[in-house]
């Protein structure tokens, strides 16, 4: 047991004091309060400055609804009227000071029209305003036009009114399946970068010390099962480590951005600290066991091989179902109750991300959910009994070309072995 912790804290110890870990931590981060707070950001660099666009109304009286409708919604655009020629406007706005040049005409059944110019007409934002305030303009007059009063027109624009009720028990209400939905999306999200990142971590690790010749030292004083569930768990608490700084630093993000602006939090708005304890719990045990399932993969992926530079090679087909399991998981998103998500969901290596995804989705009887977690424990102890035997021939074979035929030779060697350290 002293060698198993001793290993585990060395693989720990070795990686949490790394550069590119703390570099990747402090970035990311960074990237968390950048992103949280890019509305307030965007302010200090003047993001938030009044726009300026001049008109040129060629009906005669709509500039004054534009500007009145402009500043009924609130927003940032000032429209001026500009009394120059439309070439002298044109140039303006090349020389900026205009943000763009709105010509006022009607057509021939005297429909109010608009023609927007700006030296880039990518700014969706500002053109989405001018185009929402003409149109509420157009629908005023047409009213107008055939006798209709602003009462009237509103409950002509009034949207229906539309109740959905879910008849199945096993339905979730529309607000408690939009919380999920975010929860499930981002545990998914974190498992697949997740094993992605942190499962090559471990096949590197192993590879790293068989092309230095450092195995040979190690086999002689620690069993490879040790070894190979000592990095595990070493890799495993470097993984919780740096989730938990990720998530306190996205929490602290989202409490400075509630500071600043002086409004409601993402959490507070989506209401997502009204999660169910069961389900974040169901999170955390669903992730840490898919994670120690494709963990034991790559660690016996890793022992196969002699260098580094072979670790992608023979990594591709636990990459592949990785990958096959994560776009499952997106399609289930929208199809929870489908058979095939269902039925995939017992299959050990697409278990942690589809049952994850029914349970959220779902209401499901507590024996299906128990069934997912006893085949994820079931799977892992198998792929354990069956990835120390291949680890423990695979840290021998050297010089080999990556290849599936490497399982049989490490297994054999494997039993040679055994029967070497029994006296056989």
């Amino acid at each position: 047991m002293s060698k198993f912790i001793t290993v585990m804290m060395h693989t720990y110890r070795s990686k949490i004091k790394s550069k590119p870990f703390l570099i990747t931590t402090l970035i990311t981060i960074a990237l968390l309060f950048v992103v949280t707070n890019m509305n307030e950001i965007t302010k200090v660099f003047g993001g938030d400055e009044e726009s300026k666009v001049g008109v040129i109304d060629k009906t005669g009286n709509t500039l004054p609804a534009l500007q009145a409708q402009l500043e009924q919604a609130g927003d940032d655009l000032k429209a001026e009227a500009y009394t120059k020629s439309e070439s002298d406007a044109e140039k303006a706005v090349i020389e900026g000071d205009l943000d763009g040049l709105l010509i006022l005409d009607k057509d021939a059944s005297g429909i109010i029209t608009g023609k927007y110019k700006a030296e880039d007409v990518t700014q969706q934002s500002l053109i989405t305003d001018i185009e929402m305030a003409l149109q509420q303009i157009k629908n005023k007059s047409a009213a107008e036009s055939i006798g209709l009063n602003q009462e009237q027109l509103a409950a002509i624009y009034l949207p229906v009114s539309f109740e959905k009720e879910s008849l199945s028990t096993t339905a979730k209400s529309e607000e408690e399946a939009a919380q999920v939905y975010i929860l499930v999306y981002v545990v998914l999200f974190f498992m697949y970068m997740s094993v992605m990142m942190y499962g090559s971590m471990i096949a590197v690790e192993v590879a790293t010390e068989k092309s230095s010749r450092v195995m040979e030292i190690l086999i002689s004083s620690v069993s490879p099962v040790t070894q190979m569930f000592g990095k595990i768990f070493g890799i495993v608490l470097i993984a919780l480590t740096q989730l938990a700084l990720f998530v306190a630093g996205g929490f602290v993000a989202v409490k400075l951005n509630e500071n600043l602006s002086g409004s409601e939090s993402i959490i507070q708005e989506l209401k997502l600290n009204e999660i169910p304890i069961s389900l974040i719990v169901y999170a955390l045990v669903f992730f840490i066991l898919g994670f120690f399932l494709y963990a034991t993969l790559f660690a016996m992926m890793g022992s196969l091989i002699s260098r580094v530079e072979e670790v992608n090679n023979l990594m591709t087909p636990v990459v592949i179902v990785i990958v096959a399991a994560f776009m499952i998981a997106m399609y289930g998103r929208e199809n929870p109750e489908s058979g095939f998500v269902a039925a995939a969901s017992y299959f050990p290596l697409f278990t942690p991300m589809l049952m994850l995804l029914r349970v959220g989705m779902l209401s499901l009887p507590v024996w299906e959910t128990a069934l997912g977690i006893s085949v994820l424990i079931g799977a892992i102890l198998l792929f354990a009994v069956i990835g120390a035997r291949v680890y423990r021939g695979g840290v021998l074979m050297y010089g080999n070309a990556p290849s599936l035929k490497l399982f049989k030779q490490a297994l054999l060697l494997s039993k040679a072995e055994k029967k070497d350290t029994t006296g056989l």
